[in-house]
């Protein structure tokens, strides 16, 4: 007869059991692969899968209990853990949508929206192509793979049961303010093009008060729009690197693994 002891069960649950929590909350909540077209089941057999690969090159887990409080307090800190790298990326994407919702709403699209299949909400159009567009581009240049070699990562500069720290919790929030300030510098251009196009209107209108700005001002501002869109798409690449850059280096730092 298989007879198991305390020690046994609490050295599998440190070697594997932890370090799945932490892989599968970051599947869960990343961009991508934790979104809803990806079932469930999916995320849960990739993690195991990630989580058997890592196994031999992470660091020796500590022994706990499992069925202790000590061990539910570590499972919650591993979630954490993973979480907040989710969330991290999660920023990263909103930037490009919210852009494209600028856009939208200054050349007159704003009232065009679609169901987001990802997150099963109704954004406006640009914002959705921004959202593609960024996907594709995370893709192509292995972004994906970045962010498996930083998890890895985590496991040696933060191990496991150590944690966040109160500096952790101070960096991110002062990082929310940064996904407002990359939107708005990444549309500002098409949206100061656009300003112009509705102040010419304006002295239009304000020349000729017969002329029914209306049925010709709102077609041409959506054209206008669309060329404008357009052209900014030359240097979407460029800005696309600089702000990919600067969050995967922020994912690194926030695991210290900078």
């Amino acid at each position: 007869m298989l007879e198991l002891s305390d020690a046994q069960i609490g050295g599998w649950v440190g070697s594997f059991l932890l370090p799945l929590f932490r892989i599968a909350a970051l599947l869960m909540t990343m961009p991508i692969i934790g979104t809803q077209l990806v079932p469930v089941r999916v995320r849960m057999y990739l993690s195991l899968a990630i989580c058997l690969v890592l196994m031999p090159t992470l660091p020796p887990m500590p022994q706990v209990d499992s069925v202790s409080l000590q061990s539910f307090v570590m499972i919650a800190q591993e979630v954490l853990i993973g979480v907040m790298l989710g969330f991290v990326l999660q920023l990263f994407f909103h930037v490009f949508v919210m852009a494209g919702q600028l856009v939208a709403t200054q050349m007159g699209l704003g009232f065009a929206s679609m169901v987001d299949p990802a997150n099963g909400i109704s954004v406006a159009v640009i914002g959705q192509f921004f959202l593609m567009l960024v996907t594709l581009l995370f893709l192509a240049m292995n972004g994906h793979l970045v962010v498996f070699e930083v998890l890895a990562e985590s496991f040696v500069t933060l191990p496991v049961g150590s944690g966040l720290r109160a500096e952790h919790y101070w960096a991110l929030a002062g990082k929310l303010g940064w996904v407002l300030g990359a939107g708005l510098l990444l549309v500002l251009p098409a949206v100061t093009a656009l300003l112009v196009v509705n102040i010419a209107f304006g002295v239009m209108t304000r020349a000729a008060p017969q002329l029914n700005i209306f049925s010709i001002g709102f077609p041409l501002t959506l054209v206008l729009g669309l060329v404008i869109v357009w052209i900014g798409m030359a240097d979407i690449l460029a800005q696309y690197q600089v702000l990919a850059t600067e969050v995967l280096q922020w994912l690194r730092e926030m695991v210290g693994a900078a």
